[in-house]
């Protein structure tokens, strides 16, 4: 190698250690972004209370089938349906149409909240309803209510649920299987008498039989 070129190769060795050490060479030019810090996520807005349900005026309800009733009452902005026996039986009411409404919870033109629970209470079809709504016995001070004319299933449900019941049909020797179509002919023990945990014993007829 001349002394030119070895001259020529040690002036550039020279000028990248320069460069190399420059500390504005380190440095972002004003034209290199900078990493920026994550922006703080806003806190999310609470949820809205919803505005409360305004009052309404309840429809009369009585004499219209409970089908009708509850679809009359969906319409007028009311969802929140029930209905019972009004026969005392406790019977379900598993097919609608086939029941018509005795009472109402809510009197006809009271204006109420939208979210009020409608109760209806209903009877089948081909049944007159009752003067007033006929309520389920209890056993009260724990003794034996007079169960004697309630359906069956009435009557097994004034007990406590633990309570041993055997039930017998008073007429034919048939199997009692739709309690709430069976009603009480006698029980044992007699009305009165103290519950202590000793089994209840009933006979019944169906509710369209003579005991």
């Amino acid at each position: 190698m001349n002394t030119r070129t070895l001259g020529a190769a040690l002036a550039c060795i020279a000028a990248a250690a320069l460069v190399g050490c420059d500390p504005a060479a380190t440095e972002p030019t004003p034209d290199t972004p900078t990493a920026t810090e994550p922006a703080t996520a806003a806190p999310a807005p609470s949820a809205a209370e919803e505005p409360p349900a305004q009052p309404k005026a309840v429809p009369n309800f009585v004499g219209m089938g409970l089908q009708s009733a509850q679809d009359t009452a969906q319409a007028e902005g009311f969802y929140s349906l029930k209905s019972h026996d009004s026969a005392g039986r406790d019977r379900l009411q598993a097919l609608d149409r086939n029941w018509k409404v005795c009472s109402q919870n809510v009197a006809p033109g009271k204006a109420v909240p939208t979210d009020t629970t409608l109760d209806f209470g209903a009877v089948k079809l081909a049944e007159t309803c009752p003067a007033a709504d006929k309520r389920e016995p209890e056993a009260a001070a724990g003794k034996m209510p007079d169960l004697t004319g309630e359906s069956v299933k009435a009557a097994r449900n004034a007990l406590d649920s633990g309570t041993s019941i055997t039930v017998t049909d008073a007429a034919e020797g048939r199997m009692v299987l739709m309690e709430s179509n069976w009603k009480v002919c006698s029980q044992s023990p007699s009305p009165g008498t103290a519950l202590n945990g000793q089994p209840v014993e009933f006979s019944a007829v169906k509710f369209d039989e003579s005991c």
